[in-house]
């Protein structure tokens, strides 16, 4: 069997993949399982469900000063330790006795989750040889994709076979043999520059960086506007029975695998298209969502673009952030790109929730559009101006 990349990059970059499936997993598999917990606390829904809002922001406000505390850091040992972390949040959030300890747990996790999302992409990246870093990236992001599609069921089945405890302590078991494996599989990466707090400021004057988050902060908030009430639109909008709305969901995560592909093939011959499509690609989905939603094949190419343009724009914006910035700076933007996504998640979950509870579920489509035409404009007008430069020449800015 022959890989894109020796075998030698291939076993550390599959490790990154898995535990990317896991983290992922992770994160979402709370929604699947919120009425169980409740039910172990006797709490309401509303009141367990604000550990996924919790969470999320404890992601956003951990980030970076995380990023910073651990720079000076051996890559090989930052990403076990990270490992390590989350296998012992999710095994403390399986023996939880009460409530408030669930939260500190997943707080835990959540820190976790900050670092691992803040290194991923730019390891997976060394990991592989000059120019096959498109290939690396698109690894992770299927890691993502098959998380999606997968790994919520998974849990929730699990959950409702053997309890949801039993979930979270499966999942702590997965991590540790994923932390076992890199042991053995992750090679000791050259140190790259050291960052220190004092080049923070120059993050934000490296002007395609700081572009990029101000895209990202309407992106995710834009995504998620429509992402996190997708399930009540097939419901009360498209009118879709149960079943069916399972069977689109699932359709809907699976597209990931095609955005993953799509980049991993086209991005390094076709890099404009990619970050092209990935900013401004949710205009057409998104406006048209309402109105196409009575009509399946219509529905479905709302929901096909709106899955492929998440994980192009992911990854190629990732992709660019490592492009822009040196070794030791990449993973410190990283945890802040992760931070604002985080935010945007946040922020397009309350608009969306705005919108339900004032009867407009049916206009989330076009409340998202109109967030997805700021980033589109932002990087026609603001980042694409930088697509032409040299990544030493933007370096040296920052």
């Amino acid at each position: 069997m022959t890989f894109p990349v020796p075998l030698r990059q291939m076993l550390p970059l599959l490790g990154i993949t898995v535990s990317a499936f896991v983290f992922n997993t992770s994160e979402f598999m709370p929604i699947a399982l919120l009425m169980d917990i409740s039910q172990s606390f006797d709490q309401t829904e509303a009141e367990t469900g604000i550990m996924i809002t919790v969470y999320a922001w404890m992601v956003a406000i951990l980030s970076l000063p995380l990023m910073l505390a651990a720079g000076k850091m051996k890559e090989k040992t930052l990403l076990l330790l990270t490992l390590l972390l989350f296998a012992l949040g999710q095994l403390a959030s399986g023996m939880a006795p009460s409530f408030p300890l669930l939260m500190g747990a997943r707080i835990l996790v959540a820190s976790a989750h900050a670092i691992f999302w803040s290194i991923a992409a730019p390891l997976a990246a060394r990991l592989v040889d000059k120019g096959k870093s498109p290939f690396a990236l698109s690894m992770v992001a299927a890691g993502t994709a098959v998380a999606m599609v997968f790994g919520l069921p998974l849990g929730r089945v699990i959950g409702l076979a053997l309890g949801w405890r039993m979930t979270f302590l499966l999942i702590a078991l997965v991590t540790a043999g994923a932390m076992v494996y890199l042991f053995f599989v992750f090679p000791q990466l050259s140190p790259g520059e050291p960052f220190t707090p004092g080049d923070l400021p120059g993050l934000f004057r490296n002007r395609p960086v700081a572009v990029i988050f101000g895209m990202t902060i309407f992106y995710a908030s834009a995504y998620f506007t429509v992402y996190s009430y997708i399930e009540p639109f097939l419901h009360a909008v498209a009118h879709l029975a149960p079943a069916a709305i399972t069977a689109v969901l699932i359709f809907l995560g699976s597209t990931g695998f095609l955005g993953s592909f799509a980049f991993s093939k086209m991005f390094g011959t076709y890099p404009k298209l990619i970050i092209i499509t990935g900013a401004c690609g949710l205009l057409v989905p998104f406006f048209l969502l309402r109105e196409g939603a009575p009509f399946l094949p219509v529905l479905l190419f709302c929901l096909l673009a709106m899955g492929v343009v998440n994980t192009l724009y992911g990854i190629a914006m990732q992709s660019e952030i490592i492009r822009h910035l040196s070794t030791g700076a990449a993973p410190v933007a990283m945890s802040i790109f992760s931070g604002i996504f985080n935010m945007g998640i946040g922020s397009g979950t309350y608009i969306g929730s705005l919108l339900t509870a004032r009867g407009y579920l049916p206009y989330i489509g076009l409340a998202g559009g109109l967030l997805a035409l700021v980033c589109g404009l932002l990087c026609i007008f603001c980042y694409l101006p930088f697509m032409g430069r040299k990544s030493r020449e933007l370096r040296n800015r920052s």
